[in-house]
């Protein structure tokens, strides 16, 4: 028999204010998101502009609350210029970041539109890699300033009479790391002082927007936290955000730490934080830095041989090669490849939400949120359809129960053990001992009188009678239990079978002075509501 877990929650242990943006996506032009998914002129649903229309309604349901575009890696080549105006002035060009052809005809105002019609905001990465700081001001000015001026008069000529009024910008993408064209990783120093002078003229074009300077791409990185700490050193006061990027690894079939990797992005979500309050510190500033973990994911990939002996150069050296059989290629969005992902959709969904709620339990710091995949999540697609997910579900939970403040919370179960492991030369993990299965965060609407309680377990064969201790509030009532689990771990969804992840509420939950007693059942991820 498993022992029993408990979770605890008191109103006077508030984390902070939860920022609707925790829960946003990130879109960059590789493989079939934007050709294929988003953009597809072909598809019976497309609309003027060639934009599948049943993507776009289906996220339209989902409130998305921000999306970051245009990437990535992309954007430190992308020449936005030749990317607006008349389809046919237009320039092709090379993207030597994902080896494809840009046609730009899904460019800067595509991005932006298509962006207006799901109803979602835009979050903006400009061009510092081969960009430049004119660049950059150009670009605020053709996008946010009223009119009167070349560049916002172009915009109104090419059919976008209003401003579009985006309010968040990246200095960059992943601006430390040897893959990226332009990189600083050899001078954070220089970095830091373009950050701090691109911010000051871009908020010279546009006094209400906030910018964000590049962190650590990961903590392997063999300069982290040095890196960061200097360039923030040179753009503190003109900056709002430190950019954070991860994506976590664990071997096929290792189900603990898989889904343990919400404990490394809580690492380094720590590190980080005492990074910037350092700086602030040496800054005797009143500011305190907030975070943008704006690319994230976890994946089950093989273990790769290890290079022993070859330094921390070892990791600069695979992206310094050049490969001469590599191709670039035309992307038809018309001939889009069917992607199978190993596995079904459950591990994937409590992967992801697992992350989410480290990011959750850090509301007070972590301010936006952009899961890489995640508007695959919230509708997945092939050429023909799209449908819902187990990711679906639960990340709607999460924007829809997930508001007003981020409680702390005491949780207590049976633990296990991940023993360190690498899976390459530079994503090695260290041990983690004494894991809680069973693990959570809160929030508390006071707004609308609601408390909610997210919990997952981890534990692939076992279920806990489950203590909800909330004796602190006053005036609930009610507590109800939406679960979504599944039978095994291996079904997928598809178009036609989309709700055999769908949340099912259960009545299992006995709530009296304070006190909700249920279960909670192996792999599954639950919402408990008290009103």
């Amino acid at each position: 028999m498993a022992g029993k877990a408990r979770i605890t929650v008191h109103p006077k242990y508030e984390t902070g204010e939860i920022s609707p943006r925790l829960f946003s996506a990130f879109l960059e032009p590789i493989g079939t998101m934007v050709n294929g998914t988003m953009f597809n002129p072909k598809h019976p649903t497309a609309d003027e502009q060639g934009f599948r229309t049943d993507f776009i309604n289906a996220l339209k349901k989902t409130n998305l609350p921000a999306v970051r575009l245009p990437g990535g890696n992309f954007v430190s080549a992308w020449q936005w210029k030749d990317s607006i105006g008349p389809m046919e002035q237009r320039k092709t060009h090379l993207d030597p970041a994902w080896y494809q052809y840009i046609k730009n005809d899904v460019g800067h105002d595509e991005y932006l539109t298509w962006a207006e019609k799901v109803g979602t905001n835009s979050l903006y990465t400009v061009n510092l890699g081969t960009g430049s700081m004119q660049d950059a001001m150009d670009i605020v000015e053709y996008t946010n300033h009223e009119g009167g001026t070349y560049w916002s008069d172009l915009r109104r000529k090419y059919g976008h009479e209003k401003p579009y009024g985006v309010k968040t910008w990246y200095l960059g993408n992943e601006m430390d790391g040897h893959w990226q064209l332009g990189s600083h990783e050899k001078d954070p120093r220089g970095y830091g002082i373009l950050c701090h002078e691109t911010s000051k003229a871009m908020k010279w074009i546009d006094p209400t927007i906030e910018t964000a300077a590049c962190g650590s791409s990961a903590m392997f990185m063999d300069h982290f936290p040095e890196w960061e700490a200097t360039v923030l050193d040179q753009c503190y006061d003109t900056v709002d955000y430190l950019s954070l990027h991860h994506y976590h690894s664990a071997p096929p079939g290792d189900i603990k730490a898989f889904l343990g990797g919400s404990l490394f992005y809580e690492d380094f979500i720590n590190f980080e934080i005492a990074t910037c309050d350092y700086i602030q510190a040496k800054h005797r500033s009143p500011k305190k830095m907030m975070i943008s973990f704006d690319e994230y994911g976890a994946m089950m990939r093989d273990n790769q041989p290890l290079n022993p002996g070859n330094g921390v150069y070892n990791m600069a050296r695979v992206h310094y090669a050049v490969n001469p059989e590599r191709k670039y290629i035309l992307h038809d969005p018309d001939k889009m490849p069917e992607r199978e992902f190993p596995g079904g959709d459950m591990l994937q969904m409590l992967s992801m939400v697992s992350i989410q709620l480290a990011f959750l339990r850090h509301a007070d710091r972590v301010k936006i949120a952009c899961m890489t995949g995640g508007l695959g999540a919230l509708c997945s697609s092939n050429h023909d359809n799209v449908w819902r997910s187990a990711s679906h579900y639960a990340l709607m939970q999460l924007i829809t129960y997930a508001r007003g403040t981020s409680m702390r919370v005491s949780c207590e179960s049976e633990t296990f053990d991940i023993p360190g492991y690498a899976i390459d030369d530079t994503s090695q993990y260290r041990t983690k001992e004494g894991v809680p299965y069973v693990d959570s965060a809160s929030a508390y609407d006071k707004e609308n009188g609601r408390l909610t309680i997210f919990a997952i377990n981890k534990n692939e064969t076992d279920g806990y009678p489950l203590s909800l201790d909330v004796r602190g509030f006053e005036g609930f009532k009610t507590c109800r239990h939406l679960e979504i689990s599944a039978n095994g771990h291996t079904e997928k969804s598809s178009y036609g079978n989309d709700e055999i992840y769908a949340p099912r509420e259960l009545s299992d939950c006995t709530f009296d002075n304070g006190i909700c007693e249920t279960h909670i059942n192996p792999l599954s991820w639950n919402v408990y509501i008290f009103e």
